[in-house]
């Protein structure tokens, strides 16, 4: 997972992002983190990006995140899942394929 150290929060309008948005006192958050860090290792191609919360509040109001652990997927810009439940890795692993073109690979 990558780090997010913008100063502002941007949305890339082309291909697929994945933000995982977190706040570091979060219990649920760090297994989340656990989680999405599996998901990493199986699907290399796809970049998720961390963000931290607590140093984007007006970004969070903005995108109506209403707690985290949340995971957002938009693709060309367009936001196409917002997840709260982290069921599993396979449940986030099979989310984030949906998006990317790795349906038929085996990750």
């Amino acid at each position: 997972m990558i780090e997010w150290e913008e100063k502002q929060l941007t949305i890339q309008r082309e291909g697929l992002m994945v933000l995982y948005l977190y706040t570091p006192m979060c219990g649920t958050c760090q297994v989340a983190k656990r989680m999405l860090s599996v998901v990493d290792e199986l699907v290399p191609a796809v970049r998720i990006y961390s963000v931290n919360l607590n140093y984007f509040p007006n970004e969070a109001k903005e995108l109506g995140i209403e707690s985290v652990p949340c995971l957002l997927i938009y693709e060309n810009g367009q936001e196409k899942e917002k997840i709260y439940a982290f069921q599993s890795v396979g449940y986030l692993l099979e989310k984030i394929k949906q998006y990317s073109n790795l349906n038929g690979q085996n990750a």
